[in-house]
C-alpha cells in the first residue's frame, strides 16, 4: 500500500472538516440553535447518501443483527455533535477541538469495560498526561471556566463511546452505509427538537449550510479514502493535523488565536495521543 498517499488523503480530509465547524459557529452567531444546525447536518447528509438504500442488501442491514448497536452508536454521535456545536457557540474552535481531543484517552480508559481490552500502566500514564494537557487549556481556578468547556467535555465522552462502538462493529457493515445509517438515526433522534428551535434559513444561512454539508461529506470521504492506502496504526498521528486547520479557520474566520497555555496543552495532548497510537500499533489494536 502507498502509505504516503494515505497520509495525504487524511491530511486533506482534516484540512476540510474544520470548515464544518466554522460554518456551524457562524450559524450560531446568526441565531440558529446548535441542535437545529446539527439536525440539518445529519438530515442533509442522509439525503445526499440516500441512494445507498437502492441496494437491497443495504435495506436488509437496517434491521439486521447489529442494528441496535448501530442505533446506539449513532445516538452517541448525535449527542456529541449537538454538544460540540453548543460549545463552539461560545468559545474558539481551536480551544474546543483541543479539549475534544481528550476522547482518545477516554477510549483507552473505557476500553477494558466495553471491549475487554487490557490496558497497561504505560497507556494509563499517557491517559493521565493527556488529561493534564486538557487542564492547561481549561485552567480551572485561574479564570471562570466557560460553559462551553462542560459541553465539549461531555461531547468527548459521547464521541469516545461512539468510537468504541465503531470498533465493535468493525467488519459488520459497509463503511459508507454506516455513515448513512448514523446520518439517518441522527436525523430521526434530533427531529423531536426541531419544532421548538426552528428558524427559517436565510440566503446566508443556506450558503453556510452548503459549506457545512460539503465539508462534512468531502472531508469524511477523504478520510475514508485514506484508509484504502494505509492502516489506522500509521494514520492515527496524522489526525492531529486537524488542530492546525482548526487554528487557521478560527484565526482567519473569527479572529481567534490560541494563547500560550492552549498551545502547551495542545502539544501535551498530541504527544500523549501519538504515544498511545504507537502503543496500540505495536499491540495490533489499530
Amino acid at each position: 500500500m502507498d502509505y504516503r498517499k494515505g497520509a495525504l488523503f487524511l491530511i486533506a480530509g482534516f484540512a476540510v472538516i474544520p470548515f464544518m465547524d466554522g460554518a456551524a459557529k457562524q450559524l450560531s452567531e446568526l441565531g440558529y440553535a446548535p441542535v437545529l444546525v446539527a439536525w440539518a447536518r445529519f438530515s442533509l447528509a442522509a439525503l445526499v447518501l440516500s441512494p445507498m438504500l437502492l441496494r437491497p442488501a443495504n435495506i436488509r442491514q437496517l434491521w439486521a443483527p447489529g442494528a441496535s448497536l448501530q442505533i446506539l452508536r449513532a445516538m452517541f454521535l448525535a449527542a456529541a455533535t449537538v454538544l460540540y456545536f453548543s460549545a463552539i457557540e461560545t468559545m474558539p474552535i481551536a480551544d474546543a477541538l483541543a479539549v475534544y481531543f481528550v476522547y482518545p484517552f477516554l477510549m483507552t480508559a473505557m476500553a477494558p469495560l466495553i471491549l475487554k481490552e487490557s490496558v497497561g500502566i504505560k497507556r494509563f500514564t499517557a491517559v493521565i498526561i493527556g488529561f493534564a494537557g486538557s487542564l492547561l487549556i481549561i485552567r480551572p481556578g485561574f479564570d471562570e471556566v466557560p460553559t462551553g468547556i462542560y459541553y465539549v467535555l461531555i461531547a468527548s465522552v459521547c464521541f469516545a463511546l461512539f468510537n468504541l462502538l465503531t470498533r465493535k462493529l468493525k467488519g459488520q457493515s459497509d463503511p459508507w452505509f454506516t455513515v448513512f445509517y448514523q446520518s439517518l438515526v441522527g436525523t430521526v433522534v434530533l427531529a423531536v427538537f426541531v419544532p421548538s428551535s426552528w428558524s427559517t434559513p436565510t440566503t446566508d444561512a443556506w450558503l453556510l449550510l452548503g459549506i457545512l454539508i460539503a465539508a462534512a461529506i468531502i472531508g469524511h470521504w477523504l478520510v475514508v479514502r485514506a484508509f484504502d492506502y494505509a492502516p489506522a496504526s500509521f494514520l492515527a498521528p496524522f489526525g492531529y493535523f486537524e488542530m492546525i486547520s482548526a487554528v487557521a479557520i478560527g484565526y482567519f474566520w473569527f479572529d481567534d488565536f490560541p494563547d500560550e497555555f492552549t498551545w502547551a496543552g495542545i502539544a501535551v495532548i498530541a504527544s500523549a495521543g501519538i504515544y498511545i497510537s504507537r502503543r496500540e500499533r505495536a499491540k495490533g489494536i489499530i
